[in-house]
């Protein structure tokens, strides 16, 4: 078919000296095969083109039916004139149609063509103007109207719908010629020896020719804007934390964070719990390397730099603050059983891992940061905001001497170098918080404050039977990795971002990203 076009397109431009509008002499050829042959004449200099966009309007089948017949208050305007005496209400449906009736009813009593005599309708006037029908008649013929208040108020009834097409103006070359002559792709050996490659027109290189896309691999978004957050943690002197483990126990998601066992966040309809196997083990130390030293000994906790701590007891005090109360605090008095404790369940945050890792501390309690950036699970409805499944970023501050306002001018600073700087703080409740505030930030995209995370100062309850002096001091905040990435990207629903439904061209086209960082 291309071929059959560049002839055809040759043919035309020989019989004129101005430029050929492919719009108007191949109308009913498509994008594909007009540009294929373009392409093909213009690689040999024959003809010069551009590309013309544009924007036609085109007639729905009910605008059809009233460029051909009139409008529905034309039609109304119509039948109540041929009414001398009046038509009766209830008769219209059944002469102009029950559309007609409907919509062109009201718009005849706007334009004050009918008037309403009790139950009957009466003319006002012997002529009208059919401005509809004039305007669409218009557009058949011409794809547009000179005036765009038309054009917007038709597409409003919609009468008419924009489509974009694209056309390509279309001059002689310096090349031209009728006779669309072979050129040959590549020098062959048989040329070479009959020498034939003397009189054969050799195509030329074209060096703008964009090359073949090379296959690559690509990092989803969510990896991008993780990598941000992990450089600015790193900016900050945090250390990463090993959240290398998505199945914890109750002990550690929950009980030694100082939930109560009765928390709703405990329900099944609320945490994924493991039923196989149906408990674990008490807190105990990770296993050691088992690979023996050089001189053959079998190595020892302290030879592998980790301090000897007691988990038994330091079990006993977690579920002694439950029941009775200690350190000061007098409990949740409940009877704490040891067998919904040691349940294994789907990590629900991060905060685990910061729990054993300030335990750890505790052994050489010292100024620490930590943080992590890692997958954890809930039992949640799916939706456009929610998954069962989202990641979590954590900080933790360990210090001496903390107080709340550390922690707000702390906040600012971490948030500021996302270009977060308008924040505000509300008091709100965590089991292993006090105080406790939800963060807002305003969203200058959105034009609105949006929650962005969630923080507060860990409890006495939490912290001390651990070992951790009493005047150690522990910030903690989080936020999830999701919200940050769907706003920077402008995705609207989160399956479309993680999860079997995510368009993997999306991945591969996405920007970089950068925080705005300061």
């Amino acid at each position: 078919m291309a071929a059959d076009l560049t002839s055809q397109v040759l043919d035309l431009l020989s019989k004129t000296d101005g430029p050929v509008l492919t719009a108007d002499v191949f109308p009913s050829v498509d994008f594909t095969t007009t540009k294929s042959a373009l392409d093909r004449l213009g690689s040999r200099e024959m003809i010069v083109y551009r590309q013309i966009d544009r924007e036609e309007a085109t007639l729905t089948p009910e605008a059809q039916g009233i460029a051909a017949e009139g409008s529905h208050e034309a039609k109304v305007f119509e039948a109540v004139r041929q009414a001398v005496d009046g038509l009766k209400i209830v008769d219209l449906p059944g002469i102009v149609g029950k559309e007609s009736a409907k919509v062109g009813q009201g718009k005849a009593f706007k334009e004050g063509w009918i008037k309403k005599d009790k139950d009957l309708l009466r003319a006002t006037t012997d002529e009208i103007r059919d401005a509809s029908r004039e305007q669409l008649q218009i557009i058949q013929q011409t794809r547009t109207h000179p005036e765009p208040k038309v054009l917007l108020d038709l597409r409003k009834r919609k009468l008419i719908m924009m489509q974009k097409v694209i056309s390509f103006e279309v001059v002689k070359g310096p090349k031209f010629a009728m006779e669309f002559v072979k050129e040959e792709t590549d020098l062959t050996a048989d040329m070479l020896a009959t020498g034939a490659w003397k009189t054969v027109k050799l195509k030329p290189y074209n060096f703008k020719a964009m090359g073949a896309q090379a296959q690559s691999g690509a990092l989803h978004p969510l990896n991008k804007v993780r990598h941000e957050f992990r450089q600015i943690f790193f900016e900050m002197g945090f250390e990463e934390m090993p959240t290398n483990r998505y199945v914890e126990t109750g002990f550690w998601n929950f009980d030694a964070l100082f939930v109560p066992q009765q928390h709703p966040a405990r329900d099944l309809q609320d945490t994924f719990y493991i039923s196989d196997p149906p408990e674990a083990d008490k807190p105990r130390a990770d296993p050691l390397k088992t690979e023996k030293l050089a001189d053959g000994s079998i190595p020892t906790p302290e030879s592998q730099g980790v301090a000897k701590q007691d988990y038994e007891s330091y079990w006993k005090d977690v579920k002694e603050v439950h029941e009775n109360g200690k350190y000061g605090s007098i409990g949740y008095r409940y009877p704490f059983k040891d067998q919904e404790s040691l349940k294994l369940v789907l990590r629900t945050h991060t905060t685990a891992v910061s729990t054993y890792m300030l335990y750890k501390l505790a052994a050489d309690p010292h100024p620490a940061r930590y943080f992590s950036i890692d997958r954890v699970f809930r039992n949640e409805t799916v939706d456009a905001t929610h998954l069962a499944e989202f990641h979590q970023v954590e900080g933790v501050i360990a210090d001496f001497g903390l107080t709340l306002g550390g922690l707000i001018g702390f906040m600012e600073v971490f948030f500021g170098k996302m270009g977060i700087h308008r924040l505000r703080f509300k008091p709100a409740y965590n089991p292993y918080t006090e105080p406790s505030m939800e963060i807002f930030g305003f969203h200058e995209g959105l034009d609105k404050w949006v929650e962005i995370g969630n923080s507060g100062m860990f409890r006495p309850e939490m912290l001390e039977p651990m070992g951790l002096p009493k005047d150690m001091r522990v910030y903690g905040w989080g936020l999830s990795l999701e919200r940050p990435t769907m706003i920077k990207y402008g995705v609207k629903n989160i399956r479309e971002l993680l999860g079997h439904k995510v368009d993997l061209n999306f991945v591969e086209s996405n920007s970089a990203v950068r925080l705005e960082k300061d």
